[in-house]
């Protein structure tokens, strides 16, 4: 039976992700050169090439893809292993670290923790790091946090074998005017009613992406303004009357007096949160009862979106 050496498995998916040996020498914390031994052993005990040169880099042949197919069962089967073993060797006690986006972390986070505090059943302790969706793959996938929350819109896709989706919240996107704006006592506001106003997101990532993509749908692109990602700041702006901006409703600590929510009801503009574990790890005692907190505390702010 072929030898499979699970040390150097992870090599060659750090290598397939990274893109570069020196890249996956710089995130596995070793030399190019014992990475490129260790793959180079890995090939001889499993008898097919593994790596091509492409240029001045490599590239994975079909065979490594082939033989990373089948890995990706064996590190999920291990992760379901390793979550079996902690909750044998600690009931559901232990620690499971979270990966969050800021808005998440007041909205989801911190109740979901404040219920299993208050179970009467022992319960993991919860360490919270706040990343950005495209930060927090990459904190999943290095095993530096065991959850992330993100945007499903920034998520990997459904078939990807490194991680397990599970939907918890469509969050309603609401638009913030000045107290005093034209518009903000008019009947079936729309989107497309605002094309003409100087519009407030951030100058970059998701939350660019959002705002764009909502003003696009509604058949128009908007006029960036200002650029911010903090609620604060971008509250603080609408109401000092500079533009308007989208808001999702799960910010809806951070509203002010000067300022009007209005609901789109015919747009109906929205963002989809989405947990994410690395495959396997879902039936581990600890991370289990961390995600039926959040499910639970999804659930309850969904009924007040309604």
């Amino acid at each position: 039976m072929t030898e499979w050496d699970i040390k150097k498995l992870r090599i060659l998916r750090t290598l397939s992700e990274r893109g570069t040996v020196t890249a996956t020498a710089e995130a596995l914390l070793m030399t190019p050169s014992a990475v490129s031994q260790q793959l180079s052993n890995l090939a001889k005990q499993l008898g097919v090439p593994l790596l091509e040169a492409q240029g001045r880099r490599v590239r994975l042949t079909d065979a490594a893809h082939l033989v990373l197919r089948h890995a990706e069962a064996v590190f999920a089967q291990l992760e379901r292993a390793d979550a079996e073993l902690t909750g044998y060797l600690r009931g559901e006690a232990g620690e499971v670290r979270v990966g969050a986006f800021s808005t998440a972390v007041p909205a989801l986070v911190v109740p979901a923790v404040r219920l299993l505090r208050a179970d009467d059943r022992p319960g993991p302790s919860v360490r919270v790091r706040e990343a950005e969706a495209a930060e927090a793959y990459e904190l999943l996938s290095a095993g530096d946090v065991d959850l992330a929350l993100s945007l499903a819109a920034h998520a990997p896709t459904a078939h990807d074998p490194r991680f397990t989706l599970l939907p918890l919240l469509t969050d309603p996107l609401d638009v913030a005017l000045p107290t005093g704006h034209r518009l903000a006592d008019a009947p079936g506001l729309r989107l497309a009613d605002l094309a003409a106003e100087p519009w407030i997101f951030g100058g970059s990532g998701p939350w660019s992406e959002i705002t764009t993509a909502a003003c696009e749908a509604a058949g128009f692109v908007p006029e960036q303004a200002h650029s911010a990602s903090g609620w604060t700041a971008i509250l603080a702006m609408v109401e000092a009357h500079m533009g308007v901006a989208l808001i999702p409703r799960m910010a809806s600590a951070e509203r002010r007096k000067g300022v009007v929510m209005r609901v789109l009801e015919a747009d109906l503009p929205r963002r989809h949160v989405v947990a994410a574990v690395r495959q396997g790890a879902e039936e581990g005692p600890a991370v289990a009862r961390v995600l039926a907190a959040l499910e639970q505390v999804a659930a309850a702010r969904a009924k007040t979106f309604s």
